[in-house]
């Protein structure tokens, strides 16, 4: 199926591996255009060389989402090389494995920084261009956590509940620009982390057979963890002008890890 994003402009934080990287290698192999973004610029250009697109098709900017003035010159830096922009993937992101006993006033602040104004800076900084876009869309990467906290991972929960209350909010506010914007909610992806834990446990399983039983102690209905691809694909389905009537919506990728109604 061509989901018509060929010669389409799309932006990719958080794109030197993982759910980012297989963002924009899908994107490459639909014939868009991508710009990715990541703090490490040596790291990021090695991941862009992996993908099957011209390199006058990719730039690699570094970047801190963090930062609104690095964010509004990346976005400044992708009209000038492509002339405008058409999608937004926020994906930059982390966890913090810590109850709220254990947290710092300085990490609950980090985490909410990462989360809320990793994205904001960034829509911000590309709302004039999209809505030049007759196809503008923005897919923002969450997780399962903004609807169903765990207490080892309490702020960055409380984050990134904050951040999907954000992003409905934001489908109304540029509804009118015609600017679409919709949430992806992982579970359990390895994107590489995983598999360092499981290198790091000492244990003598197969990679499989380890992180089924966590899988399993988690509730997680396919019995299994995600791949990084698995995300990467609803990313790309949702940033297609086939899908011009979805905004404000969430599509769930975590095997059946959710609980809620």
């Amino acid at each position: 199926m061509d989901l018509h994003l060929t010669g389409r402009t799309v932006i990719v934080t958080g794109a030197s591996s993982g759910v980012g990287l297989a963002t924009a290698r899908m994107l490459a192999a639909e014939g868009a255009r991508v710009a990715l973004c990541a703090r490490d610029l040596d790291r990021l250009r090695a991941a862009a060389g992996t993908l099957a697109a011209d390199p006058a098709d990719v730039l690699t900017v570094a970047c801190d989402v963090t930062d609104r003035n690095s964010v509004q010159a990346f976005a400044d830096a992708v009209v000038d090389r492509f002339g405008g922009i058409d999608g937004v993937v926020c994906n930059a992101g982390r966890s913090l494995m810590s109850t709220l006993t254990d947290t710092t006033d300085e990490q609950i602040r980090d985490e909410f920084e990462l989360k809320i104004f990793g994205a904001l800076h960034l829509i911000r900084a590309a709302r004039t261009a999209l809505a030049k876009s007759d196809a503008a869309s923005v897919v923002i990467v969450n997780a399962i956590l903004a609807r169903q906290p765990e207490l080892r991972l309490a702020v960055t929960s409380a984050a990134r509940a904050g951040l999907l209350n954000l992003a409905q909010s934001l489908s109304g506010e540029l509804a009118p620009d015609g600017i679409r914007v919709n949430s992806v909610l992982l579970g359990l992806v390895d994107t590489g982390q995983w598999q360092r834990r499981h290198a790091e446990s000492g244990d003598g399983r197969a990679f499989d057979e380890w992180s089924a039983e966590i899988a399993a102690d988690r509730g997680i209905g396919l019995g299994r963890f995600g791949i990084a691809d698995e995300v990467a694909f609803p990313v790309t389905t949702l940033l297609s002008p086939r899908n011009s009537y979805v905004t404000g919506a969430t599509v769930d990728v975590g095997g059946g890890v959710g609980r809620y109604v």
